[in-house]
This record gives C-alpha cells, structure tokens and sequence, in this order.
C-alpha cells in the first residue's frame, strides 16, 4: 500500500502541485503585506477621508458596506497586478532555437536535415 501511494504522488505530480500551492499561498501573503502595509497608506492619502473603508450607508434597514466592498476590490485590483509583473518577470519564454539547416528530398520533395544521406520519408538516397 506504501509503494502504491508513493507511485500515486510521483505519477500524478501531486507533490509538485502541493508545492506550487505552499509557495503561492506564502506569495500572497508576502503581496498582501505589500498591498496592506506601503501602498493603501497612499491610497488612504489620497481618498478625501483617511478612513474611506468605513464607508456604509444604510437603506431599508440593511447596511451596505459600500467602503469595505470598494476597498476589497481595489485590494484584488492591486494583488493582481503584482502577482502578474512578478510572474511575467520571473517566467520568461526560453529563447526560440533557430532551425537547423534542411534540404528537400528529390524523390518526395520533403524537408530532411541537411546532412541526412537517406530519406526519412520515401528511403531515398539523397
């Protein structure tokens, strides 16, 4: 049963996904600070009360609190685009390889390496 489960985690990349999630959820926390903690202080600055998030009105008998929503928002907003610059940062394409140089085939007008002496597609000898 041990072998059975130790194949299951390795077969199925479970342990790369459980990786993968540890690090994002210490990502975010990290964004999160980040967001909390140097850039809504200026956000607070610049709103007309320091204390916008606060905002709520009251209709019907229900509270709407309108501020906290907004302020939900502008946090997602935020986080999103940290997380993107960071992941476009951090994982950029590999540079394409240049192709390597081919011929056609005489026989069948296909495309095989340059150096190939035989036809990998009608056998010819080129």
């Amino acid at each position: 049963m041990g072998g059975e489960f130790r194949s299951f985690l390795l077969k199925n990349n479970v342990m790369a996904l459980a990786t993968g999630f540890i690090l994002g959820a210490a990502v975010g926390k990290v964004v999160t600070a980040l967001v909390n903690d140097f850039i809504m202080p200026f956000i607070g600055m610049i709103a007309p009360s320091g204390e916008w998030r606060q905002f709520a009105f009251e209709a019907g008998g229900a509270k709407f609190l309108l501020g906290d929503f907004l302020g939900a928002v502008v946090d997602f907003v935020i986080i999103a685009l940290v997380v993107f610059l960071a992941a476009k940062t951090l994982l950029k394409p590999d540079p394409e390889l240049p192709a390597p140089p081919s011929k056609n085939c005489p026989a069948c007008t296909e495309a095989i390496p340059a150096a190939a002496t035989r036809c990998k597609f009608c056998t010819t000898t080129v």
